[in-house]
Parts: structure tokens; sequence; C-alpha cells
């Protein structure tokens, strides 16, 4: 018996374009039956029409698009096994609860008792039982989503493609319906793959991430992966807090890299093979980078750089610190908030700031 798992999408060489504007760029993309995927990146990236392009709704200008391993890049959306789930609510004003969440299998012209059936497990399964009769205007934004997401489920597709379905939510009811998805998504135990600019909701739901920026597929790989080790410059940018210096190899002793940053020269390890007199990045996560105390001694673990101090930002669970580099470029110090031994700054105090040879990350594109 074959270990392989099975891939529920895939896409081949897709590509989108809009006259000369290029919205997917030759995108190659496998994901596996069962998982709760996301596409994150920034807004006009390309998320939605890659979401589109699986859907059906858009066709492509060239590529294939896989389904189970069937190709339906021909098909319409109504004879591919996807359903979709849209940013704005488009329930039905006119309809209950159950006439919305019922509407599809009526389509389908599936016997009465068994669209009673199916409907009530599904508002039981979205916590939307005993609203039956509601009016969408007498719901909540929370609750008209979970009606959107029943109405989806209900119709047993194999893959459900989800729009930006929180965008319109409050950072509160945000979070709760990113735990309601993950839930929902392990107990129907189908394909969700869900489009957001949000890092904190991908990080939350997802088993995947794929990072789409410019049209292009920057890189793909878990949370905690895209997170900690991210490989393109760009993802390193776009991903939590992140503190991006510029610089050039000047030489390499085993594994470790030293790189000149204009101001100041850092070692960096790393096992990529990268030749002196290339112009590299460095990120160093702005939790993994601390104040150092005057005449701290520095040894050949902790790289150092120095800055002036800026500003202090209280964010409550943290704070940062705010420094400026002698290039003028500004980044951030970041820690968990207390006030047990903090240091004190002023504004335009020289400062230094250091981090483990381990924790800066190698980027050279």
């Amino acid at each position: 018996m074959s270990n392989t798992p099975e891939i529920a999408v895939e896409v081949i060489d897709l590509c989108k374009s809009y006259g000369d504007v290029v919205a997917v760029d030759s995108i190659n993309l496998a994901i596996e039956s069962g998982q709760y995927f996301v596409l994150l990146g920034p807004s006009g990236g390309g998320k939605t029409t890659l979401l589109r392009l699986l859907g059906g709704f858009v066709k492509p200008t060239r590529g294939r698009v896989l389904l189970h391993g069937v190709d339906v890049a021909h098909l319409p959306p109504n004879r591919r096994p996807t359903s979709m789930v849209f940013q704005g609510y488009a329930l039905f004003p006119h309809m209950s609860v159950v006439r919305n969440v019922a509407y599809g299998l009526k389509l389908r012209r599936l016997a009465p008792d068994e669209i009673e059936s199916r409907v009530g497990e599904m508002l039981e399964l979205v916590g939307l039982a005993g609203l039956n009769d509601r009016m969408p205007h007498e719901l909540s934004g929370g609750q008209q989503q979970r009606v959107q997401l029943a109405r989806a489920l209900v119709l047993e597709t194999d893959v459900l493609l989800l729009d930006e379905p929180l965008a319109a939510l409050d950072a509160k009811l945000r979070k709760d319906m990113c735990l309601e998805l993950k839930r929902i998504q392990e107990k129907v135990g189908i394909t969700f793959l869900h489009v957001t600019h949000n890092q904190e909701e991908a990080m939350t739901i997802a088993d995947r991430i794929a990072v789409i920026a410019g049209g292009e597929l920057m890189e793909e790989a878990t949370p905690r992966e895209i997170y900690e080790r991210p490989v393109r410059r760009f993802t390193a940018g776009f991903i939590g807090e992140n503190n991006l210096l510029a610089g050039r190899v000047t030489h390499r002793t085993n594994d470790i890299l030293s790189i000149d940053l204009g101001f100041a020269s850092v070692d960096l390890k790393s096992g990529d093979d990268v030749t002196p007199g290339v112009e590299v990045s460095l990120s160093i996560r702005s939790e993994l980078m601390r104040l150092l105390q005057p005449g701290e001694r520095v040894d050949g673990r902790l790289q150092s750089i120095p800055a002036t101090y800026v500003e202090t930002i209280y964010l409550g669970l943290t704070t940062s610190h705010l420094v400026k580099l002698p290039t003028g470029q500004e980044i951030s110090v970041r820690h968990i908030s207390s006030d047990n031994g903090a240091l004190r700054f002023e504004p335009e105090q020289e400062v230094a700031i250091g981090w483990e040879l381990e924790q800066a990350r190698l980027h050279t594109s």
C-alpha cells in the first residue's frame, strides 16, 4: 500500500493575463487532500485570481488545473467538485437561514426529506441550530458568514474555496471564527483553500501556507517554517516583524559567512553556497534582537551593530524599541513588556543592538 499522499488540487504552469497585466504568473502548486491550505499575500498579489481559476470563475490564459487528478480547466464552476465562500455574505435577503442553506440542494432536485436532514446536520455543525427561520438582516456578521459556510458545505464537494471569508468581521470575531473554521474543516475532512492577507489568520488555521505576491508563488511551507525560516527576502519582509539588513559577503570560513553592512561587519551561519562579493540580505526577527547593556561583552556568537535610539512603543503584551542605523534605516527590537530590570533609553542616545549568530537568515533573492 502506497504512503504517497493524495493530491486534491494541482496547478501546472498556470497563468492569467489581462492584456499586458499578468495577474498569475506560471504558478505550480500541489495541495494534499484534507489539508487546510492558505494563500497569503498582499492585496492585488494574485491570490483571489488564483482561487477563481480553481473554481472556474476565471479562464486561464495558459496552464492546467487538476482536481483529484482530473483536468478541469475547461469546465464551468457547476461542473467542478468545488464550492465557494465569498468575501461578502452573498445571502438571499428574502430567504430564511434554512432556505438559504437548502438552495443549492433544491437546484439539484434532491428529495425534500434528504434536504431537510442535510440542512439540519449542517446548521448543527456550524453552530446555527435553532436559527432556522431567521432572516439574514436578523443575524450578526459572524452568523451570516456561518450561513454562507453551511450553504457551501451542504453541497458535499471535495474542495471548499474561501475568498477572504473573515475580512468583514471585527478582530475579536475574526479570531473566534478562525478557530471555528479549523474545527469544522477537521470535522468534515475535506480540503479547504483559504485566501487572506491577514498573517495572524493564516498562522492560526493553516496546515500549509503559500505566499503569493506580484502574481508569483514566492514560497510554500508550514506556518512555522514560513515564520521562522523564510527563504525569500520578500517573505521575510512580509511575515512577522523581521528586520532586513542589506550587505555584501566578504569571505567564508567553513559554514560562517562574514557580511559587510557598510557601517559594520557581522557573521552569519549558513550552509548556502554563496561566494564572496555577492549582494545579500539578512533577516532577524525583532523578538530575537535585544538592546545591549552599556559595556556588555560581545563574543563571537553575539553579533552587534551600532544604532541611535528613537522611541519606545508600548503595545501591551510587547514593547517595541525603535532604533535608527547609521544608514538612516529604522528597525525594531521587541520584547515582552515588563518593568523588571528594563533598560531606559533617551531619544538620540547611542546604543548597540545584538543577536545570536544562528538567529539571522540569509537571503539571496
